[in-house]
């Protein structure tokens, strides 16, 4: 007897639609939530790191400038007493502050103008006027910027040195005396505004010169055309065009030179008489050398409100004139 079986059954729909207060998420969503995920993944080690050696050391040291902390404090920081806004107060009282102020103004006023002019006008030769050797020249111009400043000081002492330096020999043929640059209260903070000009210029030269490369030769050959000589066209389209990158560099250039440490550190010391001290030096001098800990902090606040100052009014001058 055979048996015969007809259609199977068609097999229960199974309802796989969500509850009624289910909502279910878009994709896109989804995919974006994924991608938020890995991307916070990958970038918690640089957070780590940088809560735990940047965020904190500043929240710290601005809790730090409302205090009298000292070397006494460091093995018991809760120890230290809160003293409000005294550290500030003592600042613009303290004349050594006041003087260290100034120093660093006149290190700014005069340093950061003979930078971006000497900047420019290198850029401008090695773009336009120097056609062999200019790669050997750029080196030559940048190679300051990548030394260290204990080779830097040691080649500026023997240039500097009264009785034996460059300088004197030179001042020697010419039947003059070269003065004691580096020990005359008159002439040590040209001396080291030269030096960091002559450190600096080649960053600014090198933004410089991208900025040249990219003005359409289209427009220099117009104002040729029209019969403009080499300074028109340098006033009226090669500066203009160039503002967003003299901005960018003035901008940089003021922020170094108002943290200026290095330069009096190493070849002064912050003297003759106090006449290179500057605030970095003098904030150095204060919670290192005196532990006076939440005075260096308060002092470090007060130039960091200074560069926010005039970084701001840098840009809102500036910056009308670069679009």
């Amino acid at each position: 007897m055979s048996l015969t079986t007809g259609p199977a059954a068609p097999h229960a729909a199974v309802d796989k639609s969500p509850g009624p207060g289910h909502t279910p998420a878009p994709r896109g969503r989804r995919s974006l939530s994924r991608h938020n995920l890995t991307g916070w993944l990958f970038s918690t080690p640089f957070l780590v790191l940088f809560g735990l050696f940047m965020l904190f050391p500043i929240v710290a040291t601005l809790l730090m400038s409302f205090t009298d902390f000292g070397a006494r404090h460091v093995t018991r920081p809760l120890g230290a007493e809160f003293v409000g806004l005294d550290n500030y107060t003592r600042l613009f009282q303290d004349d050594t502050f006041l003087k260290a102020l100034f120093n660093t103004a006149y290190f700014v006023v005069v340093g950061v103008p003979a930078t971006i002019v000497l900047g420019l006008l290198a850029a401008i030769l090695l773009n336009n006027g120097i056609d062999r050797a200019r790669t050997f020249f750029r080196i030559g111009f940048y190679a300051p910027v990548v030394t260290t400043i204990v080779a830097v000081a040691i080649v500026w002492r023997f240039v500097l040195d009264p009785s034996d330096g460059l300088v004197a020999s030179l001042a020697t043929e010419l039947g003059v005396s070269a003065p004691d640059f580096l020990g005359s209260e008159t002439w040590a903070m040209p001396s080291l505004i030269a030096m960091a000009v002559w450190r600096n210029l080649g960053t600014v030269m090198v933004l410089c010169i991208a900025g040249l490369q990219a003005i359409p030769t289209e427009v220099r050959e117009a104002a040729r055309l029209d019969g403009a000589g080499a300074w028109q066209e340098l006033r009226r389209v090669t500066v203009p065009l160039l503002r967003p990158t003299l901005l960018y560099a003035t901008v940089i250039t003021s922020i170094g030179y108002l943290n200026v440490f290095e330069e009096p550190f190493v070849m002064t010391q912050g003297g003759p008489s106090d006449s290179t001290l500057t605030v970095s030096l003098d904030m150095y001098r204060e919670g290192f050398n005196f532990f006076h800990m939440g005075y260096a902090s308060a002092m470090a606040y007060v130039l960091f409100v200074v560069i926010m100052g005039i970084t701001v009014l840098q840009l809102r001058l500036l910056k009308d004139n670069t679009r």
